[in-house]
């Protein structure tokens, strides 16, 4: 039996969500598979924790002879066993999961209505000041 590495494609429409899988070749790409070995999120916002991969088990099914996708083959050269963005990866999962920061409350900033109130209140009295001084 000929193993492969893959995406499994979950979530719904226009918000995709991917299992990294190990699966017979010859099965369908959202079918049955052996063992999941990971996720591969493209929504989260930071790009280094997108994908967690279980490194032993992908260490193993390598091993085994598994042949990775050329997407998988990626993301296991960057975060799998020995990968080279190890350390940005553990750096952006910590930052999400830290608290989010609030930037401080500041003044409120005038809408546009009340800039518009006060311009027009205050072209009113300069307007009338003219006309008054003309007759006296």
């Amino acid at each position: 039996m000929a193993v492969v590495i893959r995406m499994k494609k979950m979530g719904r429409a226009h918000r995709a969500f991917f299992r990294i899988c190990a699966t017979d070749k010859r099965a369908p790409r959202d079918g049955r598979v052996l063992e999941e070995l990971g996720t591969y999120d493209p929504s989260v916002p930071e790009t280094d924790a997108r994908a967690v991969l279980n490194q032993q088990r992908v260490a193993y099914w390598l091993g085994v002879g598994a042949q990775p996708s050329e997407k998988v083959a990626v993301l296991i050269k960057k975060y799998g066993p020995g990968g080279t963005h190890l350390e940005q990866q553990q750096k952006a999962i910590e930052k999400l999961k830290g608290p989010k920061t609030v930037p401080p409350v500041g003044p409120a900033a005038p809408s546009k209505r009340k800039q518009a109130e006060e311009g027009a209140a205050a072209e009113a009295p300069a307007a009338e000041a003219p006309a008054e001084g003309g007759e006296g």
